[in-house]
Parts: structure tokens; C-alpha cells; sequence
């Protein structure tokens, strides 16, 4: 799903669908914000598991990808959430990096869901699929990845209008589930993630 970039992205994903027709592309006219454009790719996705990239990381290798996979797909838990070699310090220490963008779920945790995610402000997606993880008690892996570095904002549009992003983004994550529920999803999925 393109949603309405300012890059390349077209013209790269078109070039893609040239050599494997299996890819769909989806072109938005106006931005419609990162839940959107992943709830229109879920229910375009014809597979029953989802896997979830950040497009900016750096170092991502295809072991790394199955990694990530693996856990899901040999059955040992239902959920699986990257832990990357930059994860905040308190990421690290508590073993789960909460708001990790790189995730593998099934594709009905989102579908049936829709309405209320189309409500998310556009940095309320991770926290609730959290929510979703908790209420079905799902068994989740967590997934160091020791190479993989995902860029802070203020790298990626400088320090002044990186901090800002960052400060809004913490306030979209605290409107949609609060700071008591933060705490709260921190101790159930490391509660989940070591059964």
C-alpha cells in the first residue's frame, strides 16, 4: 500500500510486479496514515499470517526475517515481536521492545478488529494489537535481533523536527491506551513471552 509517497515507491514496487504478478499494489491519492494503509493491505493480504517490516531499518538480512518467523510458524507461540540491537535501554533490561513495528501475527487478529482501528491515531497501532495479545492471552516470542538498527527520527529529519515526531508519537501511544496500561502491557507480555 502506498500511502501517497513522496519517493520512489511506486515506480520500485511496479518494477517488482513486473517479475512476480503475485504482487498487488495499492496506490492512495491522499495520505490516510500508517493504520490505514496497513488495514487495507491486511484485508488485501490472502495468506492467514501477517508479517510486519518497518521500511527504514538497517541491517535487515534474510536471517534475521526468519528469525522472526520461525517461532510462529514451528508452533511454539502465536505471536512473534523483534527486539533490534537499538531498542531503548529499558526495551532491553525488560526483554520486550513494546511498540516494535517488526511483528508476526494472524491476519484474523486485525480483521476482526477493523472498526476499532480505524479510530487508532497513527501511532496507536503496535499498543493495540498489544491489547489484542493480552485479552487473548497469545504466547508471544521475543526475537533479539543484534544487527538490525531501526533509525531514530531525528537521523532521518534532523534533531529538531525528530524530537517533535518523537514527542507526538509518545502522546498518540499514551491517548490510546495510557500510561498505567503501558506498565500493565509491559508486565503481561513478558509474562507471555516466558511461559
Amino acid at each position: 500500500v502506498n500511502d501517497c509517497s513522496t519517493d520512489a515507491t511506486q515506480e520500485v514496487v511496479e518494477k517488482i510486479i513486473q517479475k512476480n504478478s503475485t504482487v498487488t499494489l495499492i496506490n492512495h491519492s491522499q495520505n490516510r496514515g500508517k493504520t490505514s494503509a496497513i488495514l487495507e493491505g491486511v484485508i488485501h493480504a490472502k495468506c492467514d499470517m501477517l508479517l510486519f517490516i518497518d521500511a527504514d531499518l538497517i541491517g535487515l538480512t534474510k536471517q534475521a526475517v526468519t528469525n522472526l518467523v520461525t517461532p510462529v510458524l514451528e508452533g511454539k507461540s502465536q505471536i512473534s515481536i523483534s527486539l533490534r540491537t537499538n531498542a531503548l535501554l529499558i526495551y532491553k533490561l525488560l526483554g520486550l521492545d513494546f511498540v516494535s513495528g517488526e511483528r508476526v501475527l494472524p491476519k484474523r487478529l486485525i480483521l476482526e478488529n477493523q472498526a476499532k482501528l480505524q479510530t487508532l491515531p497513527g501511532f496507536g497501532l503496535e499498543v493495540f494489537m498489544n491489547e489484542l495479545i493480552i485479552a487473548e492471552k497469545l504466547k508471544l516470542s521475543i526475537v533479539y535481533w543484534s544487527t538490525v538498527i531501526s533509525p531514530r527520527k531525528s537521523v532521518k529529519i534532523g534533531f529538531y523536527r525528530g524530537s517533535i515526531g518523537d514527542m507526538k508519537m509518545v502522546a498518540q501511544i499514551v491517548t490510546t491506551i495510557g500510561i498505567r496500561r503501558i506498565v500493565y502491557q509491559n508486565y503481561v507480555m513478558g509474562k507471555l513471552a516466558w511461559h
